[in-house]
């Protein structure tokens, strides 16, 4: 066999050991090792690759973000954080149909943006909400099935452990990833908040009401909620204004909310030792998915594997949307069957140069001149620039037209086919970023393996789990509706990006 065939050869022996519930991160380990061994010939380079996957692996500074937001996330929930952003947005939506469902999408929207997991968000406001939702007489069905959908907002709203996990696999800029996120995870939001007001009109029974509360009493509790956008803007906004690098905000924002932690009580010796082993549980876990999926991945790239693929699909003539549209629904199918870091892990290597060998024409090199030259001509026409020169750059930008050498000069911008082209890759990769995480997202929904389902569905015994899946189709398909808007419309997710340029 060919290294190319025995690289192919791997996926079907990957997929059974994960389907005879080997550990991921163990699959990939030995999957990776066993094709180095057989692709070289012998264990000198696979051994050696050992030794230096491991030590690249541990020592990259990127990765120290990964525990200080676990960290950050134990630390919001000891704090009481969790219970205040309920409290505050149930007082304001509670007294609605389907209210108390509507303020836990929101307080697990207000809990994702200080915790970068999404089980840890579902787990933390299922303890919070659950018991709320029972009393005020919400289905058993539809309230697991909210309280699991709503934990999906951990990964999305900033900040993202796996955001950062596909940045650092990606090259791409952590921050910058954090922002295009932002307006997709308020999307998902609002999403779930529809979903939720046509469940309760088509399952008036499902979903209780509770007395309104006293305006004082609302924003009584909504000022309980001023640690969690201290930590929220101290860390996102001082990542964006340039501050802090994203792995100095991590170590902040863990620090502030260890410190709100410890003022509230909540934060003890005991408390405290407990939250660093859980954290360095979780924390290695994921750490030894990553080097699992770092040795397979690189023993697919000595059998280019992933080349042969992206130059395989160039070649077949398909639309870069097609492709698209059918690398999003691997990731729908799969996401069912696997959790999301290890999706991310896996894949991403094999599609990402399949995505950036296409032409998704999100930038032209006319119209970014136009904005370039409109941008100085704003400021007033530059001196020295003759009237006509001025008419006939007016003119190119007014047809669409390309803005000559000479144009340009007059003007003092540069704006090169070689710099649109690097913008574009960027947005691709950002863009790209976001749509997996959301269709990843989705799997931890989505029957029958939504690992969201299983931990909310572990704290109420008494509610069939056929009665959650039932209900919380309603949120994937606001899910799948996201989606499509997010493909067939870029910019609402480059937007933050083009302003900041």
């Amino acid at each position: 066999m060919t290294a190319l065939e025995i690289g192919i050869a791997s996926f079907p022996v990957l997929m059974l050991l994960i389907f005879l519930r080997v550990p991921i991160g163990l699959s990939m380990f030995l999957v990776g090792l066993g094709g180095l061994i057989w692709v070289t010939d012998g264990t000198q380079v696979a051994f050696g690759r050992l030794k230096s996957e491991t030590y690249t692996t541990f020592s990259s500074y990127s990765l120290t973000i990964v525990p200080m937001f676990l960290l950050m996330g134990h630390f919001a929930t000891l704090g009481g954080m969790s219970t205040a952003l309920f409290k505050a947005a149930e007082g304001f939506l509670g007294h609605r149909k389907g209210g108390v469902a509507m303020a836990s999408i929101g307080a697990c929207a207000g809990f994702g943006a200080i915790c970068g997991s999404s089980l840890a968000t579902a787990a933390t406001m299922g303890r919070v909400a659950l018991p709320e939702l029972k009393q005020y007489g919400y289905a058993g069905g539809f309230s697991t099935a909210t309280l699991a959908a709503g934990g999906t907002l951990g990964i999305l709203i900033p900040p993202s452990v796996v955001l950062v996990i596909y940045a650092i696999l990606t090259e791409q800029n952590i921050a910058k990833l954090f922002l295009s996120a932002f307006i997709p995870g308020l999307l998902a939001a609002l999403g779930y908040v529809i979903a939720i007001s046509i469940y309760v009109r088509l399952y008036p029974e499902s979903a209780g009401t509770r007395p309104p509360v006293p305006m004082r009493e609302r924003f009584a509790a909504l000022f309980h909620v001023w640690p969690v956008l201290l930590v929220f803007g101290l860390v996102v906004g001082g990542i964006y204004l340039g501050w802090f690098t994203p792995t100095e905000g991590a170590a902040v924002g863990a620090f502030g909310t260890g410190f709100i932690a410890w003022t509230n009580g909540g934060l003890t010796r005991e408390t405290l030792a407990d939250s660093f082993l859980v954290t360095a549980r979780s924390t290695a876990m994921i750490f030894f998915i990553v080097l699992g999926a770092g040795f397979y991945n690189g023993f697919l790239a000595l059998t280019k594997v992933p080349q042969e693929l992206a130059d395989f699909v160039v070649s077949q003539g398909l639309s870069p949307w097609m492709v698209l549209a059918l690398i999003l629904a691997f990731y729908l199918v799969f996401g069912c069957l696997m959790d999301s870091l290890s999706m991310i892990l896996l894949t991403i290597p094999i599609f990402f140069p399949v995505i950036s060998a296409m032409d998704f024409g999100l930038l032209s090199l006319p119209a970014m001149q136009a904005d370039a030259a409109m941008e100085v001509l704003k400021a007033g026409v530059p001196e020295g620039m003759g009237a006509e020169m001025l008419a006939s750059i007016q003119d190119a930008i007014a047809s669409g037209a390309e803005l000559t050498r000479e144009q340009m000069k007059e003007l003092g911008i540069r704006v090169t086919e070689g710099r649109v082209n690097r913008i574009e890759a960027e947005y691709v990769a950002i863009w790209f970023g976001v749509l997996v995480l959301i269709v990843v997202e989705v799997g931890l929904i989505t029957p029958p393996v939504g690992m969201n389902l299983f931990i909310i569905n572990a704290m109420d015994r008494k509610t069939r789990m056929i009665d959650t899946y039932k209900a919380v189709m309603f949120f994937v398909a606001s899910d799948l509706i996201r989606v499509v808007i997010l493909v067939a419309f870029p910019i609402i997710t480059l937007l933050p990006l083009m302003l900041m340029q």
